[in-house]
C-alpha cells in the first residue's frame, strides 16, 4: 500500500518543528501585500528574529534603497528603535519620508563591527525596544546565531544591514542564522502622464528564508506611513490612479 504524499504546507510545518519553531506561534509583522506576504513562510516579517538586507550593487542608490526598506519595516512597529552605526551617515529626513519618525530612533556609534554586534545583542535582550538595527560588513555565522537567539522569545525585530566590502565580495557568501536575507535594488519608475518622475520603485529579492522559497518582486518604495505598494501595472489600474488602494494597511 502506497503512503500518502505530504503537501507543501505539511512539509513546511515539519521543517519548522525540526527547527524548533513549531512549538509556538511567532509574532509577525505583515507587509499587507498579498503578493509579498503570500510568498513569505511566516506571512510577513517575524518580529522575534534576525533579518539581513544588502543593496544589490555598490552604488549609493541601492544602498539607500536597502536603508529605506529597513526604515519602512520599522516604521510600522511601535516603540523606540536602536540603530547602531559605524559612521554618522544616516539622513533623518530620508527616514521620515519612509515613515520612520527620527524622534523614535536612538543612535549608537560603534568603533568596530564587534562592538556594534555587542550593542545589538544588548538591545535585543532589553526587550523594551521595537527594533534593533545594525550596519556591518562581514559577520560570522556565530555572531548571527547569537543575535537570533537574543531575538527569540521577544518582539524586538533584529535587522542587519550588510555593507559590501571594498574588494567587492558578496556579503551573503558568508552563512548566516538570519530567518530571511534580502537584496534590494533600485528599479525604473513607471511613466507618469505629467512632467516629472513617478514613484520610486525597488526590486526586492528574498534570496533565502527559513521554511520557504526564494523569490523576487517589484514594489513601490514606502510612503509616509512605511507602507509598500505594488507598481500600477501589477494591480491593473491606471498609472495616474490613486495609490491608496494598493497600499498595505497598518
Amino acid at each position: 500500500m502506497s503512503l500518502p504524499v505530504p503537501s507543501i504546507a505539511e512539509l513546511r510545518e515539519t521543517l519548522r518543528t525540526l527547527d524548533g519553531g513549531g512549538s509556538r506561534e511567532h509574532p509577525v509583522l505583515p507587509f499587507g501585500l498579498d503578493l509579498l506576504d503570500g510568498r513569505l513562510a511566516d506571512g510577513g516579517i517575524r518580529l522575534d528574529a534576525l533579518h539581513e538586507m544588502v543593496g544589490q550593487g555598490a552604488g549609493w542608490g541601492d544602498d539607500a534603497a536597502a536603508v529605506l526598506f529597513i526604515a519602512g519595516i520599522v516604521a510600522r512597529t511601535t516603540g523606540p528603535v536602536l540603530w547602531a552605526v559605524r559612521s554618522r551617515d544616516l539622513f533623518a529626513p530620508g527616514l521620515y519620508q519612509a515613515g520612520l519618525d527620527p524622534s523614535r530612533v536612538l543612535y549608537a556609534e560603534a568603533r568596530d563591527d564587534a562592538e556594534l554586534l555587542a550593542v545589538m545583542e544588548d538591545g535585543l535582550r532589553h526587550r523594551g525596544l521595537a527594533a534593533v538595527i545594525g550596519e556591518a560588513k562581514r559577520v560570522a555565522m556565530a555572531s548571527t546565531r547569537r543575535l537570533q537567539l537574543a531575538a527569540e522569545g521577544g518582539r524586538t525585530v533584529a535587522l542587519l544591514l550588510k555593507r559590501p566590502a571594498r574588494d567587492g565580495d558578496d556579503p551573503f557568501t558568508v552563512p548566516s542564522a538570519a530567518v530571511t536575507r534580502w537584496r534590494v535594488a533600485s528599479a525604473p519608475s513607471l511613466p507618469v502622464p505629467w512632467d516629472g518622475l513617478g514613484p520610486a520603485c525597488w526590486r526586492l529579492q528574498c534570496i533565502r528564508q527559513r521554511g520557504g522559497d526564494p523569490f523576487e518582486l517589484n514594489v513601490e518604495a514606502p510612503d509616509e506611513a512605511g507602507r509598500l505598494a505594488l507598481p500600477a501595472r501589477l494591480v491593473d489600474r491606471p498609472v495616474a490612479a490613486d495609490r491608496a488602494p494598493a497600499r498595505a494597511v497598518g
